[in-house]
């Protein structure tokens, strides 16, 4: 098969959502559908010690949570899928930032009886951002839930995106009869227990069903939508100005397939990726990807570190070499894996959209880019976001002091969490979004590496860091805590807003950044 063919059965999404809107759920049934699982682990069943296939620490076992992302591949039809989860906890949004950058479409799951939250805002805002395409998935039809013209309102106003539902509900919760398919002209009848059954529109009246007055009501609505409502194209979807809305239930398996059938079907092939040179299209034949999320001890039998890359040009093939564009060193590409999860295969090639796991020694940091042949390019900088909560970090025990080290560098070489070293003191500090990342690192710190640690609280601080290396070191104390981050640069942890306006006021002569404000900043600290 050509490269061009390879490209074209490529679908490479991630599943963005708030926490319960149905997230897993839905992955789990995608992945049914594409006879990965045989059945499906539900979040919450902890009991019957089924759990969720794309959640596969032990942490997220037992708190039923996803806090990290993961990779599932299969064939299904026509199609080679290439899911992306991503964690819903707001505390894991930048490994969530980070994995979107890998995808060229979104699926945005959104829960009927609560309608667009936070957390969706801020992962839309990102999508929008990076022009990604956004399909909507509004979940939990089976229950009592907003009005679905109210929740397409409230999709147009807050996240200010045209909508355009692909299919509609009939009725809701207790009144739920299924869904009036307007994109195949057909209804899918509700029939509970994770059954569905598909009736052409022109033999709704054999089964009874327009004789129902929650159906007739629908009709009115449908009616009203194609008046009044929005125009589909495919090219406004591409372009991230309309989102396609489909309604179902994710837990009673209702929807889902009609919806996946569809959503491949429009769902973008692999894309373009900037680099400092232009875009690389996918067809060119030069291979090349970029690493954008790291992972330690997937395998706790041989403590490993895999780097995740996304396939962005030509073909990939197990022991090619490749260029590491950030250092110029050649490297041959022997252990490389696709996933399912913590599942892996040895894969021998890959194509655009696909993501595999590359064996790291020790040498890959996120952002790096590989290419076969010499260097020319490297692909554009992954978004990078500063701490908001600090915390001190040590061993229990100094006879752990190795094991600790060795933790220590390689969880935050992952990304989630970020370390920090005291100038006065030589001290550790660890900073993270939100509190669960510290949770997580102590766990895995005791389960992965087997060493018991302690913080010491340094509440919110506000960071900033410094352009300069020469400046007076007698200008800071724990008020403006002086600190380098783990690429040697130096940083300030203010207290609060009344210490940052007083040290900008009398120390003008040091130049702070500011991570949210100067994206580019992020090329002094990740490639130093």
């Amino acid at each position: 098969m050509s490269l061009q063919e390879e490209i074209n059965k490529r679908r490479t999404f991630a599943i963005i959502s708030h926490p319960d809107a149905g997230k897993t759920t839905l992955t789990e049934k995608l992945l049914y559908f594409g006879q990965v699982i045989r059945s499906t682990g539900t979040v919450k069943g902890k009991k019957t010690g089924k759990y969720a296939a794309s959640d596969w620490m032990e942490i997220e076992k037992k708190r039923g949570i996803s806090v990290t992302s993961s990779v599932m591949s299969f064939p299904y039809h026509d199609f080679h899928v290439n899911i992306l989860d991503t964690p819903g906890h707001e505390d894991f949004s930048e490994d969530t930032y980070r994995t979107l950058t890998a995808v060229d479409s979104v699926v945005m799951i959104i829960d009927s009886t609560k309608g667009v939250e936070p957390q969706t805002i801020k992962l839309f805002k990102v999508c929008r951002m990076r022009g990604i395409p956004i399909f909507t998935f509004i979940n939990k039809l089976d229950r009592e839930g907003r009005e679905p013209l109210e929740l397409l309102s409230e999709i147009e106003e807050v996240l200010g995106i045209e909508s355009y539902p692909m299919n509609w509900p009939i009725g809701m919760g207790k009144r739920f009869l299924g869904i009036y398919d307007r994109f195949q002209n057909q209804i899918v009848r509700f029939k509970g227990d994770e059954e569905e059954e598909i009736i052409p529109l022109s033999d709704v009246s054999k089964h009874g069903i327009d004789e129902n007055p929650t159906y007739q009501d629908t009709l009115g609505e449908i009616e009203l939508l194609e008046e009044a409502g929005n125009e589909f194209t495919r090219e406004r979807v591409e372009n991230g100005e309309l989102t396609p809305v489909f309604f179902g239930s994710a837990l009673a398996n209702f929807g889902v397939q009609t919806f996946f059938d569809t959503f491949l079907q429009f769902a973008a092939q692999p894309q373009p990726r900037k680099t400092n040179e232009g875009l690389v299209e996918p067809e060119k034949e030069q291979f090349s990807g970029y690493i954008f999320k790291i992972q330690a001890n997937m395998n706790p039998a041989h403590r490993d570190r895999i780097a995740f890359l996304r396939v962005c040009s030509g073909k990939f093939e197990r022991g090619m070499s490749v260029n590491l564009s950030r250092t110029n060193k050649t490297i041959k590409l022997n252990q490389t894996q696709a996933f399912m999860a913590k599942d892996r295969d040895t894969v021998d090639e890959a194509y655009p959209g696909d993501i595999i796991g590359i064996y790291d020694p020790n040498i890959y940091q996120i952002g790096d880019t590989l290419i076969g042949g010499k260097a020319q390019f490297h692909y554009e900088e992954l978004p990078q976001f500063p701490p908001e909560l600090f915390k001190r970090v040590q061993a229990k025990n100094v006879m752990k002091s190795k094991q600790f080290r060795k933790g220590i560098e390689q969880l935050v070489q992952e990304g989630a969490i970020q370390l920090f070293r005291q100038e006065l003191n030589d001290s550790l500090i660890l900073g993270a979004v939100g509190q669960l990342q510290f949770e997580v690192f102590e766990y895995r710190m005791k389960a992965e590496y087997n060493v018991d640690i302690e913080f010491t609280p340094l509440g919110e601080r506000i960071p900033r860091w410094i352009k300069s290396e020469k400046f007076d070191k007698r200008f800071f104390d724990s008020r403006s805590m002086l600190v380098r981050d783990r690429y040697g640069s130096y940083a300030v942890l203010f207290e609060n807003e009344f210490t940052l306006r007083y040290f900008l006021e009398n120390q003008k002569e040091i130049e702070l950044v500011d991570l949210f404000e100067e994206n580019d900043y992020q090329g002094v600290t990740a490639h130093k």
